[in-house]
């Protein structure tokens, strides 16, 4: 149990470390022709971690851990799914499945709180870190997880760690975020889209208000004064004031300026590469996480790895800190009856590959 507790806590992609590297972003879009396509970062500055995918057929059981083990909440996959993982298999992050729900878990420190484990409950009892896995083998709906939640208790294996929260989106554009303050769960429509960390999503949507002379595009000249005009500088000054740090409040504010004022492209396809490339506003340079003297070695960004799911589609891309090309997982070439449960690594190797340009 002690590895698993360890596991546990290096799991939490985007849980504090040193600078509070808990810059998980979560953006989402809708096409011309009704995709839908939620996508996200996930972030952990201090190693690289070991990251991959799980592809989870109809049928297969899952038990939760609990701080005394393996001897939580027992559950059979009623959908497959595909997810992603960090460190550890059961702990899925990020994923789709085959009803087109889609779930994702993001850091929620210092804000969040579970009620305490109680040994006589373990038998419904549900980590955290396993919420993704139970949300997209049960559910294909989000109306569905509400009536079912009363059904589980969440808990965290370590209360030194913090907590987290979820989004959970549906193909025709319905997401809503989950938090549990106090010990007790609260969903929150998100008509918006947008998603960070702590504090609490009712805070962030408020403090969008801060930001209501934010524009698309530049400002016109301003004569102040006979003889004085102020002219923007250069192009893109209605967004001047736009915060750029990698607190989590001033990402949420970004990501939503970006999402909006975006342009609504044809297809569910087009949309992903629009998300991936609003993404790259937020992947984290690995230098402005840590004093140098203290930069792991081998880790080129915080930002380990990109993903979007395209929920009409039913495709799942991702990129990582080590290979910026864009792959994807087909959900729909997938038999989840038949299929065998399986695991494979986002990477089989850390190292970017480079396209060579031939001449004649």
């Amino acid at each position: 149990m002690k590895r698993i507790l360890t596991i546990f806590t290096v799991a939490l992609s985007c849980m504090f470390y040193a600078s509070e590297a808990d810059a998980c972003t979560g953006i989402a879009l809708t096409a011309q022709d009704g995709s839908r396509v939620v996508a996200r970062t996930v972030e952990w500055a201090a190693t690289p971690m070991q990251c991959g995918f799980s592809v989870v057929p109809r049928g297969h059981v899952q038990q939760s851990f609990t701080p005394k083990g393996e001897n939580g909440l027992k559950f059979k996959a009623v959908y497959g799914y595909v997810g992603i993982y960090t460190e550890y298999e059961p702990f899925v992050v990020e994923g789709v499945n085959e009803a087109g729900l889609s779930a994702g878990l993001f850091f929620f420190p210092q804000y969040g709180e579970y009620a305490p484990y109680q040994e006589a409950d373990s038998y419904k009892s549900l980590s955290d870190m396993q919420f993704v896995s139970w949300v997209l083998s049960q559910f294909s709906t989000i109306d569905q997880l509400k009536d079912g939640l009363d059904q589980v208790s969440i808990i965290t294996l370590d209360n030194k760690v913090g907590a987290v929260h979820w989004r959970i989106s549906e193909p025709g554009g319905r997401m809503v975020v989950l938090e549990i303050v106090g010990g007790v769960p609260q969903f929150y429509e998100n008509t918006l889209g947008v998603l960070t960390n702590a504090p609490g999503f009712k805070w962030h949507m408020t403090n969008l208000n801060n930001y209501v002379s934010l524009q698309p595009g530049s400002v016109a000249p301003d004569t102040i004064a006979p003889g004085v005009t102020l002219s923007a500088l250069g192009h893109g000054s209605g967004m001047h004031g736009l915060p750029g740090d990698f607190t989590s409040p001033s990402r949420f504010v970004r990501a939503t300026f970006f999402q909006t004022t975006s342009p609504v492209w044809a297809t569910g396809f087009d949309t992903v590469v629009q998300a991936f490339h609003i993404l790259n506003n937020f992947d984290v340079p690995i230098g402005s996480q840590h004093v140098k003297a203290e930069i792991p070695e081998g880790l080129p960004s915080a930002t380990q790895f990109t993903a979007a799911s395209d929920l009409k589609a039913m495709k799942l891309y991702y990129r990582t800190a080590w290979n910026s090309n864009i792959r994807c997982i087909d959900l729909m070439a997938i038999d989840f009856s038949k299929v065998r449960y399986q695991t494979h690594p986002l990477d089989k190797v850390n190292q970017q590959p480079v396209e060579m340009v031939k001449l004649k």
